[in-house]
């Protein structure tokens, strides 16, 4: 093993920490914990160093995003797959999409509500959000229709990122929750029928 292929896997490490202890800081004291300063001594390297693998806190945020819509499209796809009927796939998918927004807060905050340079919905769009979308696509299809699948994904999507952000916010109450996703549901459903 060559000593630039243990510097880089070291780098990887160290960036990995890096981005670990972001996400660990910020879903048990929130986005505003996590400075640059304070990770550094969470992961006991310099302020220097943190700054050779992220430009800024923006870039940490982006690369926490980039892994949690990773692990987001692994449960989608877990959820959808695991199913026997197209149905039963849309609501598993819809669940564990809530389910993991409530689960991972800040996460999901860093995902979609917090300033990420990641091209969402372009050609240029990494590998993982192309995932967790065809999850969404997928799921939505046979009940597709007339109406193009990335279309209706899309409208899925902003329909559960609206409910998770509603009752998150303490706009809408979390009492009901599972009859507006009930509802929501059998609309796509019945728009196939």
């Amino acid at each position: 093993m060559s000593i630039q292929s243990r510097k880089e896997r070291e780098r990887a490490q160290r960036e990995k920490l890096i981005i670990a202890a972001a996400r660990e800081l910020a879903e048990s004291e929130g986005w505003e914990a996590v400075t640059t300063r304070r990770l550094a001594d969470e992961v006991e390297y310099s302020q220097p160093v943190l700054y050779s693998h992220f430009k800024s806190k923006d870039a940490i945020v982006t690369a926490v995003a980039h892994e949690g819509i990773a692990d987001m499209a692994d449960e989608l796809r877990a959820a959808r797959t695991a199913a026997h009927s197209p149905q039963d796939a849309l609501t598993g998918l819809a669940s564990a999409y809530v389910a993991f927004a409530e689960r991972r807060p800040a996460l999901y905050e860093a995902m979609f509500s917090r300033r990420v340079d990641l091209p969402f919905a372009t050609p240029e769009a990494p590998p993982a959000l192309k995932a967790a979308f065809g999850e969404l696509v997928e799921a939505v299809r046979p009940y597709a229709g007339d109406t193009a699948p990335d279309l209706l994904a899309e409208i899925l999507w902003a329909a559960l990122h609206g409910l998770v952000t509603l009752v998150r916010g303490g706009r809408i109450p979390r009492e009901g929750h599972e009859e507006r996703l009930k509802a929501l549901l059998a609309r796509f459903t019945r728009a196939a029928g």
